[in-house]
């Protein structure tokens, strides 16, 4: 248990049977009155947000939460399993509990938060940034680089997101996966860069496991 006045920014706390992040506080005193807590607060599950007063010196229930890099492996259905890249366990995760899943590809590694008590899955963030191969979009106009004006386009994980008018099939871009958009295009100076960034993995290394699978000339 916690005194209100001890929640900050990440504090998790169980309120009504469910789970939330504190996500703003401010200590408020009143013109009358005793000082209190006014905190806004997000559902770890659903992601909607409630405002929220507390009394100095008020007991809330806290919740230690533990944030771990997870791989994710294949689906099944809308059950996803990821890796631990610690013990190499197996989890599943439900779909409606991975933050930014349209944009998420094999391989990929996310975040997993759990209740630290229980070992319960709470949800999985994938990073707020990704790199995507378009795969198919209507061509560009060639010398039009204005991106005011947007057009569809699909990316490798089968996500249609909005881009600029130059963008065209094959390109990799940036996309945000908070909600998204397109935050801009990857120029890549050669193949081994391009590869490096479709797999995820550092430049260096793609050009160290390659080589071993160069055949001489």
């Amino acid at each position: 248990m916690i005194n209100s006045q001890d929640i900050k920014k990440g504090t998790c706390i169980r309120l009504d049977g469910k789970l939330y992040f504190c996500v703003d506080f401010l200590h408020v005193k009143p013109g009358k009155g005793n000082t209190i807590m006014r905190t806004t607060l997000k559902d770890v599950v659903k992601g909607g947000q409630i405002e929220r007063r507390f009394n100095i010196g008020e007991k809330l229930e806290d919740v230690r939460v533990e944030r771990r890099p997870y791989q994710f492996t294949y689906t099944e259905g809308e059950h996803y399993h990821f890796m631990n890249q610690e013990t190499f366990d197996d989890v599943i995760i439900d779909k409606n509990l991975i933050n930014g899943v349209d944009f998420m590809k094999e391989g990929e590694i996310v975040d997993v938060v759990s209740d630290a008590s229980t070992d319960t899955v709470l949800f999985a963030d994938m990073p707020t940034k990704v790199q995507l191969k378009v795969t198919y979009t209507e061509p560009g106009i060639k010398g039009d680089t204005a991106t005011n004006t947007l057009k569809p386009a699909t990316v490798e994980t089968g996500a249609e997101v909005r881009v600029p008018l130059f963008i065209n099939e094959g390109e990799v871009i940036e996309i945000n996966t908070t909600d998204g958009s397109y935050v801009g295009r990857i120029r890549c100076e050669n193949d081994m860069q391009f590869l490096a960034l479709v797999v995820r993995r550092p430049y260096p290394r793609v050009i160290r496991v390659l080589s071993k699978y160069t055949v001489p000339a």
